[in-house]
């Protein structure tokens, strides 16, 4: 079960004017599930997107990446479930392109106004008659109040969907921001396997989108981290549709840039953790927070060692205060320099280790008790300057296993 993740429902996500959603069954993988999704964008929309650092990267992927180069106005996106299409050589990258020129020529737009997305199965090739047959049903089914189905739609080994909406006043004017992703195992987002799509009826410039966009993946889904994998699909696109009756967004520091990236970024942040709380088998919504570093990159370091350690993430499940393992994932970090002996270690409000060794007044019976907690803060003081960073991951389970022996079957 999912760590305190509230389950959206269809009245919690509002409609986002000038982006349409239809979905179907066409059979992908699975008889009777929800998995293609058609996203259909008014003109004048601006679209920007980052995608996986895997060099492995799926034949979606780099098509989303051509059509984006080429400036063309985007115009439709169309996500399928239970196949990555990654691995697939020249007949992956043939089929990606077909799926766009089939939903191009249903829509009445160029094969370039279409991105691409797929996840699933890694290395096997999509069943493109399913998925081509099964464009036609949602392209009829298109409507503007449809999220939390789009959300089950695009959803693996996940159990459950993830949307999350919000309004926000700019100008005197209310802009929608609706979301919803996907992922739960082979998480370790690097942008920037996850999908994400945030959509809006803001105005905003391509340029102020583009920037937006890098700093949103930065604090939310490159935060995050379930096993350390990075996968071969990631991706995550936000749409603006300029519907809205609010002033044009111009500038990331206006007064109108200021409101709603940190409106975007509190979506972008909020359905990153639901992944982390929707972890394969996890049992522990753990936050991380590297403080005093000399700067954000090594901080960063810091946290990621902490959050992929094994060690670490099965102690926390087995509620075990063997808290050593924090301290020599610390060291291990790659910070050449590191002075151990300024290093602060707290759970939650417990001093564990002070000055770089165990803390006097710790009693192994406060640990204990911090630990059997479904959300636990681990934070770290490295005693070397003012930066600070935060990541969110979760404990390793003998669910995880499972699940992912299982993953094909």
């Amino acid at each position: 079960m999912p760590v305190n993740l509230k389950l959206p429902t269809a009245a919690d996500l509002f409609p986002v004017a000038g982006l349409e959603l239809g979905i179907a069954e066409a059979g992908i993988r699975k008889a009777n599930r929800k998995d293609v999704l058609v996203m259909r964008l008014a003109p004048g929309s601006t679209v920007s997107g980052v995608f996986t650092q895997n060099r492995f990267c799926a034949a979606p992927v780099m098509v989303c990446r051509e059509h984006l180069k080429a400036k063309q106005e985007i115009r439709a996106l169309v996500i399928n479930t239970g196949n990555a299409n990654a691995g697939t050589g020249e007949t992956g990258l043939a089929n990606a392109r077909a799926t766009c020129a089939e939903l191009a020529g249903q829509l009445g737009i160029a094969p370039g106004q279409v991105l691409p997305f797929s996840t699933g199965v890694i290395m096997e090739q999509l069943p493109i008659d399913r998925l081509l047959a099964g464009l036609p049903k949602a392209v009829s089914a298109l409507q503007a109040d449809d999220w939390l189905s789009a959300a089950q739609a695009i959803m693996t080994t996940d159990t459950q969907p993830k949307a999350v909406s919000r309004q926000v006043q700019i100008g005197g004017h209310p802009v929608t921001i609706t979301g919803i992703c996907k992922g739960a195992g082979m998480i370790r987002p690097n942008m920037a396997t996850m999908l994400g799509f945030i959509a809006t009826d803001a105005k905003v410039s391509q340029h102020v989108l583009d920037a937006m966009i890098a700093k949103a993946a930065d604090v939310s889904f490159n935060s995050v981290t379930v096993d350390g994998d990075t996968s071969t699909n990631d991706s995550f696109i936000v749409m603006a549709t300029g519907q809205s009756q609010a002033p044009a967004i111009t500038g990331l520091l206006t007064p109108e840039g200021k409101a709603f990236g940190a409106a975007l970024n509190a979506v972008a942040t909020e359905l990153a953790q639901a992944i982390v709380r929707d972890g394969e088998g996890a049992t522990k919504f753990i936050t991380v927070r590297i403080e005093a570093g000399r700067d954000a990159e090594e901080c960063r370091k810091v946290a990621y060692a902490i959050g992929h350690s094994p060690l670490v993430k099965t102690a926390f499940f087995a509620s075990d205060p063997n808290l050593g393992r924090i301290l020599a994932a610390v060291g291990y970090a790659g910070i050449a320099d590191l002075d151990q002996t300024k290093i602060d270690l707290y759970l939650d409000d417990v001093l564990v280790a002070k000055d770089g060794g165990r803390n006097p007044g710790y009693r192994e019976e406060d640990g204990q008790r911090v630990m059997k907690q479904a959300e636990i803060t681990v934070r770290v003081v490295l005693g070397r300057g003012d930066a600070a960073r935060t990541l969110w991951t979760c404990d390793f389970s003998h669910d995880y296993v499972s699940i992912n022996a299982d993953y094909r079957s």
